[in-house]
């Protein structure tokens, strides 16, 4: 017997879908604007719009959030091997592909000085897609705290990859081994640019 998802849940669908689209929009946007854009040279001019694996829902998952209390910050390493702080806010908990993952995610310790960024909090990931399909340092997700509850929606569709992967001079973060995930993960920002001499 077929069983055909309730209006509740099309329009839920519909919803994270809109959400998606308008990401990869405002990422393309970013990237075409020379007052935003990492992009630099010749590589801006051609620059046209981001390759994205196609939008799977199944890469969009509900996960639990675990706060670390009285969490001391970190150097985390960056590409300019000048680290920057940042404390683990907690853990995320998720299921993917069959896999259930328990995940750091941080908050930046300069951000948090930000009115604007106080909520803001920061998961980089690493897949088995690095390298291949995407970038080989990893990609990022930029997330919220909970207004209430202790559950929030990770959203791999929305995946991006750190200004590092098109030019130099940026002060990226490097993914933590912890927050690596042994799964491929066909979904977000795909990587094909290489940065440029200029």
């Amino acid at each position: 017997m077929l069983v055909l998802p309730s209006a509740g849940a099309i329009a839920q669908m519909d919803s994270a879908l809109i959400e998606i689209v308008k990401f990869q929009e405002n990422l393309t946007r970013e990237y075409r604007d020379a007052k935003t854009s990492p992009l630099k040279g010749k590589a801006f001019k051609r620059f046209k719009k981001h390759e994205f694996f196609p939008v799977d829902l199944q890469y969009r998952v509900m996960a639990t959030l675990t706060v670390t209390d009285a969490a001391s910050f970190f150097p985390m390493q960056t590409s300019s091997q000048v680290p920057k702080e940042y404390r683990t806010y907690g853990m995320l908990k998720f299921m993917l592909q069959g896999k259930t993952f328990e995940v750091p995610v941080y908050q930046s310790k300069m951000l948090m000085a930000m009115d604007k960024y106080k909520n803001y909090l920061f998961f980089p990931f690493t897949d088995l897609t690095n390298g291949k399909l995407t970038y080989s340092a990893g990609r990022y997700i930029e997330l919220s705290i909970p207004v209430k509850g202790n559950t929030m929606v990770l959203d791999f569709n929305q995946a991006y990859n750190p200004y590092c992967a098109y030019s130099d001079g940026y002060s990226c973060p490097i993914v933590p081994a912890n927050n690596n995930l042994e799964v491929a993960i066909l979904a977000g920002v795909k990587y094909a640019h290489k940065k440029e001499k200029h």
